[in-house]
């Protein structure tokens, strides 16, 4: 089996079981904002054609499940980008916390390092 980096919108709605035409809406401006309903959806070419990478098929699988819950249609789409987004925005702020952490947990390292220099240096200089 071949696996391509990027599929296009017919296989990407056979593996997600979504009509197109509701992956088009999702990753379409609305004309009120003229922004995307939901940015980062997929990837255009020059001609405007939508291509997917896996990144791309995760959000929108993660979007299909936040507006498909159960067998009941959730049809805010907002609140599904916004759900994402702070997703997205928690998972950031947890790495960097965990690099925090780490980057303390060395300091801390460190510093005992240091003290049992000092510790070596004051018992040398006593000798």
């Amino acid at each position: 089996m071949i696996y391509k980096k990027y599929l296009n919108i017919s296989e990407v709605s056979k593996i997600l079981q979504l009509k197109e035409h509701t992956i088009r809406y999702w990753d379409s401006i609305d004309p009120k904002t003229n922004k995307y309903r939901i940015d980062g959806i997929s990837t255009k070419s020059k001609g405007g054609t939508r291509y997917f990478n896996k990144e791309n098929i995760k959000k929108l699988e993660k979007l299909k499940k936040i507006l498909y819950e159960g067998n009941k249609q959730n049809y805010s789409i907002k609140l599904a980008d916004r759900i994402l987004s702070s997703k997205s925005k928690i998972q950031t702020t947890n790495d960097q916390n965990s690099n925090n952490l780490q980057q303390s947990d060395n300091y801390k390292k460190i510093e005992q390092i240091l003290n049992k220099i000092r510790i070596l240096l004051k018992n040398e200089d006593q000798i």
